[in-house]
């Protein structure tokens, strides 16, 4: 065929293409390998010399002229396709929306988190320490020798012999801190972290739960700054109306040792069933670093003093968030979880 006879070929295709299909197959049949246009531009080597320059040119306006066509539909039908499709889908606006459920901090997670947040703006460094504890440390520098009725209380689990143990309390972690200090320098700590005690898991008990405890060594360290440091704690916890008060205790590792209660924040005093009636909940166990302690991790007790304490988050939880049971903690039910999830709540 020759260039007339291509272009009025083409002038009929272009009216029949109604597809981005159809016009794939129109750019076959024309710049295919046997196309029109390509076998076209392969008879130049049968033209005069003096003629190839001029056909040479024909078949290039052809081309472009194909290619400028095939653009132009293109987007045309491309265009059309996109409008169809925005019509079939289009989205009614005045329909509720799908509400997708996104994550949020754990419960316990986000207690943990607002203690450390409390205790760092007071100076205090969270430090941890091994799960996996040497008697040494767990009992023994804590001023708890071996046969100590104390050691029978915690119900410890024991991996090798009577020296290698899953900790009972995050309390090592304070005795490691005070010997690195070797005696010289103060220590202002928080240490929360997994511990272990053979228990019966129920509503209120768990083989392995969340402990945070706190010590600070320095110099006319007294009960008065324990008390102070724990008011600004629950308060920040609870509402700035909670009170505290102490009442005595023993520990093997305090003296003097006190049960820290607070205000019951469900009642705010008056009396209910989570306080029993009391108005007051005991949540700490702390007191005076007991001078064998001190001692024991290189301290002069008669230059340094100190506090302790220590409590469970997951009882501290359960009672912020007004959980009963505290196996709700680690649940994967986000229809359960979402309960305490504070995003929801907002």
């Amino acid at each position: 065929m020759n260039e007339v006879e291509i272009r009025k070929e083409l002038e009929q295709d272009r009216n029949s293409v109604n597809s981005l299909n159809e016009l794939n197959d129109l750019k076959v049949k024309y710049l295919g390998k046997k196309g029109l246009i390509t076998e076209l531009n392969s008879e130049i080597k049968n033209v005069p010399n003096e003629e190839k320059k001029e056909f040479g040119m024909m078949v290039n306006s052809l081309r472009n002229d194909f290619n400028s066509f095939y653009e132009e539909k293109k987007k045309v039908l491309e265009e059309e396709i996109l409008n169809e499709k925005l019509k079939s889908e289009a989205i009614d606006i005045t329909l509720p929306s799908t509400k997708v459920i996104s994550g949020a901090p754990n419960m316990l997670e986000e207690l943990v988190e607002q203690v450390e947040e409390v205790f760092m703006s007071m100076g205090y460094d969270v430090v941890d320490g091994p799960e996996i504890e040497l008697d040494k440390y767990n009992f023994e520098m804590l001023n708890i020798p071996k046969g100590h009725p104390a050691r029978d209380a915690q119900d410890t689990f024991y991996i090798e012999g009577e020296e290698v143990l899953l900790r009972s309390q995050t309390s090592p972690v304070q005795v490691r801190t005070m010997l690195e200090g070797k005696g010289e320098k103060p220590v202002r700590i928080i240490c929360p972290g997994k511990t272990y005690r053979r228990d019966d898991d129920d509503a209120t008990h768990s083989h392995q739960f969340m402990q945070i405890e706190g010590l600070l060594v320095d110099k006319d360290i007294s009960l008065s700054d324990l008390k102070g440091t724990l008011d600004v704690l629950f308060k920040k916890l609870f509402g700035e109306d909670t009170e505290t008060r102490f009442h005595p205790s023993y520990y093997q590792f305090t003296e003097p040792s006190v049960e820290v209660d607070i205000t019951c924040h469900k009642c705010k005093g008056q009396g209910c069933n989570i306080c029993k009636n009391t108005g007051w909940i005991t949540v700490v166990g702390a007191g005076v670093v007991h001078p064998n302690v001190l001692r024991m991790s290189g301290y002069d007790p008669e230059v340094w003093s100190g506090f302790a304490f220590g409590f469970g988050a997951d009882r501290l939880t359960m009672l912020k968030y007004d959980i009963n049971d505290c196996r709700a903690i680690y649940n994967t039910d986000l229809r359960e979880a979402k309960a305490f999830d504070r995003k929801e709540a907002e």
